[in-house]
């Protein structure tokens, strides 16, 4: 049975399950592992990876079409001031810009892209989470969910991006607005973003409950669970 932040059964539709049970068996087979660990203060790219100059293209094989117009955010849960943010109100808030890595669980890093947005710490600024909050659940557009700590959501370098390299990030990449957060492998920086949810007890996700790691830390090469 799916958990509470698993998005579960075919409510995608016609996606690639073959993609899917392919990524299950790397799980399976501990497929990339190096078995190394390092530190971002002594080399730039962890372990097992790969540096690519393009930005690869992954997802569960739909991309959803949402417009600005469209868009909505909803943030729920343990917090004082739950919101619902539609485009111009995101427009409105403090515009973050930030230089980061991204690193995919397929063994691809991308260096020192450019990126603007809003600050996570900005919305939490905002939505006042509540003691009892520990977990973030994430949820998007296409019915994707992921799960992260709220010590991991509220970090420096974390963002609800819109533009990357200067330009609007596009609907394959997860525009109009998308998660990113650098320090955690990128299937934890859920695209097409519609909803954030604060609560007490963590809730894996799509990938979660499919083999891979509760953290995906990609210096501890936290790929799989």
């Amino acid at each position: 049975m799916p958990q509470d932040g698993d998005s579960g059964g075919d409510i995608f539709g016609p996606i690639k399950r073959k993609l899917i049970e392919t990524k299950q068996k790397w799980a399976r087979d501990g497929r990339l592992l190096t078995g190394e660990t390092a530190s971002p203060a002594k080399r730039k790219l962890p372990p097992g990876q790969r540096e690519v100059k393009n930005w690869p293209v992954l997802d569960l094989g739909s991309h959803p079409v949402v417009t600005q117009k469209e868009w909505k955010l909803s943030v729920t849960g343990l917090v004082e001031n739950p919101v619902s943010w539609d485009w111009a109100t995101l427009m409105a808030q403090p515009v973050f810009e930030d230089t980061s890595d991204m690193h995919c669980v397929t063994a691809w890093s991308r260096f020192d892209n450019r990126w603007e947005g809003v600050s996570a710490r900005h919305l939490l600024s905002v939505v006042k989470p509540k003691p009892e909050a520990k977990f973030v659940i994430l949820k998007s557009y296409d019915g994707y969910a992921t799960n992260i700590p709220l010590s991991a959501f509220d970090d420096a370098d974390v963002l609800l991006a819109t533009k990357w390299e200067g330009k609007a990030i596009t609907r394959e990449h997860g525009g109009p607005v998308r998660l990113i957060l650098p320090k955690l492998y990128l299937w934890k920086s859920a695209k097409w973003l519609r909803d954030i949810r604060f609560v007490d007890r963590d809730a894996p996700g799509f990938w979660e409950v499919r083999g891979y790691h509760n953290n995906g830390d990609p210096w501890k090469e936290e790929r799989y669970g």
